[in-house]
């Protein structure tokens, strides 16, 4: 009679799995991920039954970590709700988030290998989407936080077939401007100023149409797309990565 899979090592196997496919994707297979956790696939397979186990384990393990992620970014804050997604989709598309954006756009691909997830990766955001949205906009929240999870999308769409994120940045930020209730002409703001409160800046200021200045930070003038050449190719794995969130 073998021995009983150990618990601790089960959960270290899982890890270093889940880790591997993060960085590398499901198509770099099992020999791969048994090296990266120090062990043999027959040891994977021993511990987790089946090749395809353990590989529905290692997503239920990875989308765990993207919920707690991606909700601890979108969960209302003591600020206006338009700024908190503002971070958010810097988390989402940065070197925090994109890990994720590119495994469950395979995952989207092949609906085989998680047939609940095209539905789950909708309804997970958005409760948290709507609670955001209502303090500002009451009744009306149910039906923003699935356009806004819509433009979310999108927009990470664009980002993934043409790799331009500036004009994706801007996008986004222009969206928010959208969003936020507006002030009546000149209350509150003795110069005038109507620009919408909680919008993230734009660079130069309000007044100019330019992206944002976090959007600048984020790609360096040498990479950016100039109007007469090809955008510059797509950053992700060239999955679809629109229901990942």
């Amino acid at each position: 009679m073998g021995r009983r899979p150990q618990r601790e090592i089960r959960e270290r196997l899982l890890a270093a799995c889940t880790e591997h496919v993060l960085a590398h994707g499901l198509a770099s297979g099992l020999p791969a991920m048994a090296a990266t956790a120090a062990t043999s696939p027959r040891m994977l397979v021993y511990h987790f039954g089946t090749r395809e186990r353990l590989l529905r384990e290692v997503l239920e393990e990875a989308r765990r970590r993207q919920l707690q992620l991606f909700h601890r970014a979108l969960s209302p804050q003591d600020e206006p709700y338009e700024q908190t997604l503002a971070r958010a989709w810097v988390r989402f598309t940065g070197p925090e988030g994109a890990p994720f954006l590119r495994l469950f756009g395979t995952v989207h691909d092949d609906p085989g290998l998680w047939p609940e997830f095209r539905q789950a990766a909708t309804t997970d955001w958005l409760p948290v989407l709507e609670q955001g949205l209502r303090a500002r906009h009451g009744d009306d929240a149910p039906a923003l936080a699935t356009t806004a999870l819509a433009v979310i999308r999108g927009l990470l769409l664009d980002r993934d077939a043409t790799g331009d994120i500036i004009r994706t940045d801007t996008a986004f930020t222009t969206f928010l401007r959208l969003l936020t209730p507006t002030r009546a002409e000149g209350d509150g703001d003795p110069s005038g100023n109507t620009a919408r409160a909680g919008a993230p800046p734009a660079r130069g200021g309000p007044s100019e149409k330019g992206p944002p200045a976090w959007a600048v930070q984020r790609q360096s003038p040498a990479s950016s797309p100039s109007p007469c050449s090809d955008p510059p190719p797509p950053s992700g794995l060239g999955t679809d990565i629109t229901a990942t969130l």
